[in-house]
């Protein structure tokens, strides 16, 4: 079975100085932790905060795909980078743990086509157009107010140009008006890198049943995320009346600036370990979303995004990658078919990327 991640925040990781080629003891992912997991292949996506300027995004975006082939370098016994579903077969068969880059945010492109190949030539296969607020490109699911009601004009011609590239569109962040946008200019198909499913838990950055509708007819794949707060109803409120989070973000944000300091590494991971000691929903609520995703756009049309290392609260039984196999024990004692578990573990984003690919009209 081929096991990919299709999100994994770990470049930011990298940055505040995790060495890869360690079991780490508090991170999420590693390299032997995915070699213990089995899992074959990941996307390290590149993320770019909202709050950051143009200048800025683009040089921390620069900034991290940079750390990223420093720890691949120093790691060529166990990981390889991956442009194309074959270079991850091919790592595969040669022992080694597949990492393919995507760009969370698609701030970084300033408003240029020109950099958007350049990331491209980067290693970038996939772009989540944007994040926490709305930008050059569309409009986000966090945005109260609407500043383009979808797509900007830009963007539309983002959507071309990716199209053209063979790079995958990815809906997860975007306001339910860009999404449709998407779909309506979109030639390829498109994903959802780590995005739930809005019927189990009401939060806007699930995707609705006419959504996972959309993707499934476009040819593309949901991949369901591991964060609780997508999740379960029940989480999102547990979270608020702890508290945790309003200090947590103070502490974060000084332990992102200074993570060489000992204090405030371990005034952050006093905070994750509060966080994780609420009650949280069960690794078995992610199959309860997989179920529904499957009922709704079929089974080719779903996979598995966790967005480890960019969540600081796991689901109860999946605290970092090397469990990832729960998953798929869970499915089959709902009764999926082993073929059918293949295409959720990987399969499917594989065909879906193998799509995209083809249709390019840059070769």
């Amino acid at each position: 079975m081929f096991i990919l991640d299709s999100h994994c925040d770990t470049p930011s990781q990298i940055r505040r100085l995790r060495d890869l080629r360690l079991d780490n003891s508090r991170g999420q992912v590693d390299f032997p932790k995915m070699k213990r997991g089995g899992v074959d292949a990941a996307f390290f996506a590149i993320y770019t905060p909202a709050s950051f300027s143009s200048d800025m995004a683009t040089v921390h975006a620069l900034d991290l795909i940079a750390g990223v082939y420093d720890t691949l370098d120093l790691s060529r016994d166990s990981a390889a980078i991956a442009l194309t579903p074959g270079d991850a077969l091919l790592n595969k068969y040669k022992g080694l743990i597949s990492v393919f880059l995507g760009m969370e945010n698609g701030s970084p492109i300033q408003m240029s086509l020109s950099l958007l190949r350049q990331f491209y030539r980067l290693g970038i296969r996939y772009m989540t157009l944007c994040h926490s607020s709305s930008n050059n490109i569309c409009d986000s699911c966090a945005s109260e107010i609407p500043y383009w009601n979808g797509l900007s004009p830009f963007g539309k011609e983002v959507v071309g140009q990716m199209n053209e590239l063979g790079m995958i569109i990815d809906v997860s962040h975007i306001s339910d008006a860009s999404f449709f946008d998407v779909m309506k200019y979109s030639e390829a198909p498109v994903v959802a890198t780590h995005s739930c499913c809005r019927a189990l838990a009401q939060h806007p950055r699930n995707l609705t049943d006419e959504m996972l509708r959309a993707i499934a007819d476009k040819g593309g794949v949901a991949q369901i995320n591991f964060y609780p707060v997508f999740l379960d109803n029940g989480f999102a409120v547990t979270l608020e009346e702890s508290g945790i989070s309003g200090k947590g973000e103070e502490i974060e944000a000084e332990f992102i600036a200074d993570p060489a300091n000992p204090q405030k590494r371990a005034a952050w991971d006093a905070v994750y370990d509060e966080l994780n000691s609420l009650p949280r929903p069960s690794y078995k609520r992610i199959v309860d979303h997989i179920d529904h995703a499957v009922n709704v756009a079929g089974i080719e049309h779903v996979g598995i995004g966790s967005d480890f290392d960019g969540i600081a609260v796991t689901p109860d039984g999946l605290d970092d990658i090397s469990h990832i196999g729960i998953i798929f024990d869970e499915m089959k004692s709902r009764g999926y078919s082993w073929d059918d578990i293949e295409k959720v573990a990987g399969k499917n984003f594989l065909r879906t990327m193998s799509d995209v690919q083809s249709l390019t009209k840059m070769l």
